[in-house]
């Protein structure tokens, strides 16, 4: 239990009795050089402003020889030559607890809406290693997102990763809002990373809703915030989701966007001076991803189910983020431009999406009716052009004969509304419907149906 002295008693053991200090020397763009202090990479240290008496907070990013490398959490203005840098002897530190549930937290940790200070639990360092391999759970268990397109054709294992890759205005930061509100997860830690700022707002009061910031933890960091900002936010977000995994608890982490995440190394790595490689990205970037992306997953207490979105510019699946984050994954689910310009929402491109634990968390008979609905769909899209202008005549191919008859009940069936809830039996016993597979009692309640939970809401 905490106390209201947590907070001080924190402080003073925090307070360093022998202080190393050190001086600026050079200012440029965002990295800023000083003469010492003695300190290692990712300490955070403390810029003094002589007017005002003010003070920034900055980290260490590089070091060379006497020189420090530091870069600011925020702005720069009023640094100058001269200017005491004070190491503090600790690295970004994030303050874990029960109590971050339904409240907006900032890159480093601390609160971001205005709801009052959190008195943390514990800390956890915001940059971690991964769990052991060996020490995973294996994957098992269906989670159920609420989104009839995944949780049938795409089920997620809990524990599993997957990456939502898309253009621009496509509807990735909607079906993050789905899955959050209609997930069967105990807790949502939500990293919004180099968002506009409008969006922010958006998506705690339009798509997270009231309801679901209760159970949530959203992490925020702006596109006009410093990219170490940007990085770092990332980094406490998947913090906050370990903490709550080591409780024992199901998360659900929600990423938007690893392109963002990725964007503030790169701007990072270029400032100290590391040279591009793969269209300008450096080195450090393709380094420092597998690092946080495997940090989710599970463990031996609990598991973290990770959404990553990927903004892929010009729509281009192959450029190197993307590719990276695929390699990384264990799944992708594509949204579809031409799908979303037809108002099929959710834009997902079944085809070209994969969950690659689906067969494992699945039942025999929903692995039968999930396979029967995926030839229809894989022959349709093989004859759409010669059925459109009238060219296919029936008879030719039975499947394709039954891919038509039965494509505007698919068509149905994976257009969801953005607020219509989807219940995992209902969504199964759709699925089977189609194709005419009966989807049994014991595969619904190991896919999460909850018989006297749907009698009590009905």
């Amino acid at each position: 239990m905490s106390s209201i002295f947590d907070k001080y008693i924190h402080g003073v053991e925090e307070t360093e009795t022998i202080l190393f200090t050190g001086k600026v020397t050079r200012v440029k763009g965002m990295l800023i050089e000083s003469h010492g202090p003695q300190s290692v990479i990712g300490e955070i240290c403390v810029i003094k402003i002589p007017y005002g008496n003010a003070s920034v907070m900055a980290e260490v990013v590089g070091l060379d020889e006497n020189t420090v490398q530091l870069m600011a959490y925020g702005e720069t203005k009023g640094i100058e030559v001269g200017c005491d840098v004070v190491a503090s002897g600790n690295v970004l530190r994030v303050g874990v607890g029960e109590n971050l549930l339904g409240r907006v937290l900032d890159a480093t940790g601390h609160a971001y809406d205005k709801k009052g200070e959190i008195v943390p639990e514990a800390y956890y360092p915001a940059v971690a290693s991964p769990p052991d391999p060996l020490d995973r759970k294996s994957i098992t268990e269906r989670i159920v997102t609420g989104v009839r397109a995944i949780d049938s054709l795409l089920a997620v294992g809990k524990g599993q990763r997957l990456g939502i890759f898309a253009g621009s205005g496509v509807g990735k930061s909607t079906l993050l809002g789905m899955i959050a509100r209609n997930t069967n997860a105990d807790i949502n830690v939500i990293a919004l990373i180099g968002e506009r700022g409008r969006e922010v707002v958006d998506f705690l009061e339009r798509d997270l809703g009231e309801e679901g910031l209760k159970r949530s933890v959203v992490i925020a960091a702006t596109s006009d915030q410093s990219p170490l900002c940007r990085l770092r936010g990332a980094y406490v977000a998947t913090a906050v989701a370990e903490y709550f995994r080591d409780q024992g608890k199901d998360v659900m982490l929600m990423f938007d966007s690893v392109t963002r995440f990725a964007k503030a190394q790169r701007e990072i790595g270029l400032a100290i001076g590391e040279p591009p490689a793969q269209r300008g990205y450096t080195p450090s970037v393709f380094e420092t991803m597998p690092k946080l992306l495997e940090r989710s997953g599970t463990s031996k207490k609990g598991s973290i189910t990770a959404f990553y979105t990927v903004l892929v510019d010009g729509d281009d699946m192959d450029e190197p983020i993307a590719d990276t984050v695929r390699g990384i994954l264990d799944g992708h689910i594509v949204l579809n431009r031409k799908l979303a310009q037809s108002y099929h929402y959710p834009a997902i491109d079944v085809l070209q999406s994969i969950s690659r634990l689906a067969n494992r968390v699945s039942g025999t008979e929903t692995k039968k009716a999930c396979a029967g609905v995926r030839r229809l769909m894989a022959a349709y899209k093989e004859k759409e052009d010669f059925i459109s202008v009238g060219a296919y005549e029936r008879g030719t191919s039975q499947l394709v004969d039954a891919a038509i008859d039965t494509h505007d009940a698919i068509e149905s069936f994976l257009i969801q509304e953005e607020f219509e809830p989807s219940p995992i039996e209902e969504t199964l016993k759709n699925l089977g419907n189609i194709v005419g597979v009966t989807i049994p009692e014991e595969e619904l309640l190991q896919a999460g149906y909850n018989p006297e939970k749907s009698e009590n809401q009905n």
